[in-house]
């Protein structure tokens, strides 16, 4: 008798659609609220558009037998992040309420600690849900940097564009992709970013002050970056020439 191997994606797949819904909907109360331009929408759909189009795609190759609860906190990060990103792309036309940013963006925060607890107190821990998590905190991240970088200058969009920045030079120095080992400073560093953008971008402090906590995330990334790097280097350094060549055997299976 045949296994039955058929694999149905529907189920995650609405998930995914539910999002993109609620994410219009988030548009929706925002630009009911403030009166968010084309700008706004345009890229708060985009970004509907794209979360929707690349997680689906990932569910399909990955095969899932359910969405997960950890899945859905980082779905409902990824909502907020779009109305950040839309009100973001609306500020270069006019300031978006502080009240209205702040609140999106501190929720949005406070949750990337909580998809994480929740997939190992459901056992429901994945390398997709992991992936999906890192995506949404490094866009997050780019998306504070473009708006204190209006202020402060384009020096501060080297915090949101370093992580990808080294994804990009991990394509052409495939020794930047092993696995680095557990950090909780790395962690804490990761998790200061977006705490100290959101301050200076709240208008909360004196731009001096401001100037001084965005400065100093940026030297605590480049040192936690730096670290890493050479970490990596010392490691590939040591890796027989053997190990490189299945390294890089994996890696090229990996990418077909």
């Amino acid at each position: 008798m045949a296994l039955n191997n058929t694999y149905d994606a529907r189920p995650v797949q609405q998930e995914t659609a539910v999002g993109a819904g609620v994410q219009v909907l988030l548009l929706a109360l925002l630009g009911t609220a403030i009166g968010m331009g084309p700008a706004g929408w345009l890229t708060g759909l985009a970004f509907a558009v794209a979360t929707w189009a690349v997680l689906s795609r990932a569910l399909h190759r990955t095969r899932p037998a359910s969405f997960g609860p950890a899945n859905r906190v980082t779905l409902g990060r990824s909502i907020l992040v779009g109305g950040v990103t839309a009100l973001v792309a609306d500020s270069f036309e006019s300031s978006p309420p502080v009240t209205v940013f702040v609140g999106l963006t501190a929720v949005a925060l406070i949750l990337d600690g909580v998809d994480g607890k929740v997939a190992r107190a459901t056992g429901t821990s994945t390398p997709l849900g992991a992936r999906f998590d890192m995506e949404v905190d490094a866009f997050l991240i780019l998306v504070l940097s473009v708006y204190v970088s209006m202020s402060m200058g384009p020096w501060v969009l080297l915090i949101g564009s370093m992580r990808y920045v080294f994804v990009a030079a991990a394509r052409v120095r495939p020794w930047l992709t092993a696995p680095l080992p557990p950090s909780t400073a790395r962690k804490t560093v990761a998790a200061i970013q977006g705490v100290f953008l959101l301050l200076a971008a709240s208008g909360l402090l004196p731009f001096l002050a401001s100037f001084g906590v965005v400065a100093t995330a940026l030297a605590l990334l480049v040192w936690s970056f730096g670290r890493d790097v050479a970490w990596l280097w010392r490691r590939s350094r040591t890796v027989a020439p053997e190990g490189r060549a299945a390294h890089r055997e994996e890696l090229e299976l990996a990418s077909r």
